[in-house]
């Protein structure tokens, strides 16, 4: 790679890890999981980053890389995790899951959504693609997104774990279908 490639790169990375590493969070629900997953597409995208770098938006490929990483993860090996509705206690605050770890009953509705769902769920709503956007980074039709989404979200209004935060059904909902205002 040259120089001047090496330090798009590089600069790359400095402006998107914490992004990229909130996104591999919700679709893992593990930090330990997150970072590595968020290391991995970036070595991707190191090797072919002539390519990745010439395309309209180098972020949303490395996205679509990311959410590539995470389903390979489960194609090589079954992984059997245990999610928690809330992350361990951590010894200090990590400036890139603050934010995220605050949203336990959030993460804990996630974590009992499918794989896929999950994925469509984040993409759709936590990082505001649009169906079709999501559908190409998924390698599914928008009908697809439609319907998992539509499943996701029904899973997720029935979590109780986000109504009691949240302050009702009403808000629950509202915030499920990303109009809830704040992240």
């Amino acid at each position: 790679m040259q120089a001047e490639q090496e330090a798009q790169f590089q600069e790359f990375v400095r402006a998107r890890w914490s992004h990229l590493v909130r996104t591999a969070y919700l679709l893992t629900g593990d930090a330990h999981h997150a970072e590595d997953l968020a290391q991995t597409a970036l070595a991707k995208a190191y090797r072919s980053w002539r390519r990745v770098s010439r395309a309209d938006s180098p972020e949303a490929y490395v996205r679509r890389m990311l959410v590539s990483c995470n389903s390979d993860r489960f194609r090589k090996r079954r992984v059997t995790e245990s999610l928690t509705a809330a992350p361990p206690e951590r010894a200090g605050r990590d400036e890139a899951y603050s934010g995220v770890e605050e949203r336990g009953a959030l993460l804990g509705a996630l974590a009992q959504l499918p794989p896929g769902q999950r994925a469509v769920v984040v993409m759709r709503y936590w990082e505001d693609l649009s169906e079709v956007e999501v559908a190409e980074m998924l390698g599914c039709s928008t009908g697809t997104v439609k319907s998992q989404a539509s499943k996701g979200l029904a899973k997720l209004r029935t979590y109780p774990g986000l109504t009691q935060v949240m302050g009702g059904p009403e808000h629950s909902r509202a915030a499920a279908s990303g109009q809830g205002g704040t992240r």
